[in-house]
């Protein structure tokens, strides 16, 4: 798959991820309408976040800077590789 390099595509895809985040979170919100359901959206979707921040972020920075991830697959597979490459 070709890389994404135009700007204002870029923005538009970030404004569409927002826009079906905060749907499904009302949407899940309005089906049961509870503080418990709403912590534990937010912790989900917080969770999830510095995960993707871990993935992405500090593994490039800090564990392997040489190593450049395309997505949450590329990772699974570098994590899968890196276990059978370690002693």
């Amino acid at each position: 798959m070709k890389d994404l390099t135009n700007p204002k595509v870029i923005k538009a895809k970030g404004v569409l991820f927002l826009f079906l985040g905060l749907l499904s979170a009302a949407l899940l919100l309005l089906e049961h309408p509870s503080l418990q359901a709403g912590v534990l959206l937010a912790v989900a979707i917080w969770s999830f976040c510095r995960f993707y921040y871990f993935a992405f972020y500090l593994i490039e920075r800090y564990v392997d800077p040489d190593y450049r991830f395309s997505g949450l697959l590329s990772f699974a597979r570098y994590l899968i590789s890196k276990e059978r490459k370690e002693p």
